[in-house]
């Protein structure tokens, strides 16, 4: 009984959804499969979705979202696909840009930027040193107490950031007490 209930809630739900988006000029777009690839002002991005049956076509500057007797599931799909190829379109423009704080009021850290990952020495007075990891297309700066990570990939930014928060995350002490750590103070469009 309830699974016939259920079987005719989705036949009505289940509809042709569609959504376009307008590539700027400039920019080119590669669409193989659930397979993007975008370029312009010489960055370039990369992006492969998990799309099931939703199809994915890029044709007259725009790129069109779209799939038949869409269910509820099709329609997030498409929603998400829509944001993530927008992010990549503000990230070829203009960098995502996030500022860390370094706090220390116990014991002086020394944070420092080696390669492809970011060295924090006497954190809280510890003798090892904790590692932090930059993605690549990843920029880290350290002017004082302030980082700043920018990159035209959002989600590479927000993850080395972090990244940098949860190498100094404290475990087992009052977080009152010891507010030693790197936190974020600023997100891309947010003020925290």
């Amino acid at each position: 009984m309830l699974e016939e209930a259920l079987s005719l809630i989705s036949i009505k739900m289940k509809k042709n959804l569609e959504r376009t988006i307008e590539i700027p000029q400039g920019f080119q777009v590669e669409v193989k499969g659930n397979k993007i690839a975008m370029k312009g002002k010489e960055k370039e991005l990369k992006r492969e979705f998990n799309l099931g049956k939703v199809k994915l076509v890029s044709n007259e500057g725009k790129i069109k979202i779209s799939a038949k007797n869409a269910t509820r599931r099709e329609s997030k799909t498409i929603g998400t696909t829509w944001a993530h190829i927008k992010n990549m379109i503000k990230g070829l423009n203009e960098d995502f840009v996030y500022e860390l704080e370094i706090c220390n009021v116990h014991f002086p850290m020394n944070v420092k930027v080696e390669e492809s990952k970011v060295i924090i020495k006497s954190f809280l007075g510890e003798k090892m040193q904790r590692e932090s990891k930059i993605l690549p297309n990843v920029k880290v700066d350290i002017k004082g107490n302030h980082i700043i990570v920018s990159s035209h990939d959002k989600e590479a930014a927000g993850q080395t950031a972090a990244n940098l928060e949860k190498a100094t995350k404290l475990q087992g002490r009052d977080r009152r007490i010891f507010q030693d750590g790197i936190y974020i103070t600023n997100k891309w469009g947010k003020k925290i």
